[in-house]
């Protein structure tokens, strides 16, 4: 895949000066402030969507946001990505096959997707809920591995430590514990970012699972069931669709995951309790 990425000059975070009280203490400061950016999706020089997102790791995200979409159905298909930094936002300018372009036309999303959006640009209730297929492999979790994450996540998450104000979705593999980790202030762009890292490098998407700094609403089950992956635990709660969707396509869902607790909501054939206390 071609995908020169140009220098964006759009940061991350910004710092500024603010006035900090606690009780009667008072204190005039630097904070460091998570930025977002309008991000705009053009396919084949149609723009699609305008994403609110943090300015990093844009390539990725537009892979993983082609594929949980639907736009694409493989990496491959994703011909070029170019990366252009505007006074008021980026473009990332996108090519792919004619014969997914043409069914791009049909999917009405050509409007502005909010940073907590998921659905936002969906013109039909057929495009807003998509049903990926049943995942399959046979994944093993013990719920040592997964309390070893939940400690560690914090340690990986770099731009939240400086902000306070992004979501992480974090790659784990048993037995290895955290591989990969993406950032951005809306949680469903972090989970895109991720899917699209791991698909760059070819990981072996049902040797691991998902966590999710956020809750478990039915757009990140439905992203993470897309891509085949098997289990995904949120630190929050999941909602009423996202369990169905999860019990409908086989993924386990586990919610409220943090410190030395979680809930599993859906197939727990994959989570392992022994000599768990």
């Amino acid at each position: 895949m071609e995908s020169p990425l140009l220098d964006l000059g759009w940061p991350s975070y910004q710092q500024i000066t603010v006035d900090r009280w606690k009780g009667k203490l008072y204190e005039r400061r630097e904070d460091f402030i998570a930025e977002e950016v309008p991000i705009s999706l053009i396919y084949n020089q149609i723009p699609h969507v305008v994403m609110l997102a943090t300015p990093t790791n844009l390539e990725e995200f537009a892979l993983g946001f082609s594929i949980t979409e639907g736009i694409i159905k493989s990496p491959h298909e994703l011909l070029s990505a170019r990366v252009y930094n505007r006074s008021n936002g980026i473009e990332v300018q996108l090519k792919i096959p004619k014969h997914r372009f043409d069914c791009l036309s049909d999917k009405g999303r050509n409007l502005t997707g909010r940073t907590g959006c998921g659905l936002c640009g969906a013109s039909t209730l057929q495009q807003a809920i998509r049903q990926p297929n049943a995942v399959n492999g046979e994944l093993s979790v013990s719920a040592e591995d997964l309390r070893s994450a939940l400690f560690d996540i914090g340690n990986h998450q770099k731009l939240n430590h400086i902000t306070g104000a992004v979501h992480a979705a974090a790659w784990v593999v048993p037995g290895q514990g955290i591989s990969d980790i993406r950032e951005d202030v809306g949680r469903h762009n972090a989970l895109d970012k991720l899917i699209g890292c791991l698909l760059r490098n070819n990981k072996d998407l049902s040797s691991g699972f998902i966590i999710i700094t956020s809750r478990a609403s039915y757009e990140m089950v439905q992203k993470t069931a897309w891509v085949g992956i098997s289990l995904l635990a949120a630190i929050s709660a999941p909602t009423g669709l996202a369990i169905r969707l999860a019990n409908e396509t086989g993924l386990t869902l586990i919610g409220f995951a943090r410190d030395d607790q979680h809930v599993v909501y859906t197939h727990p054939r994959r989570l392992t309790h022994n000599n768990y206390r």
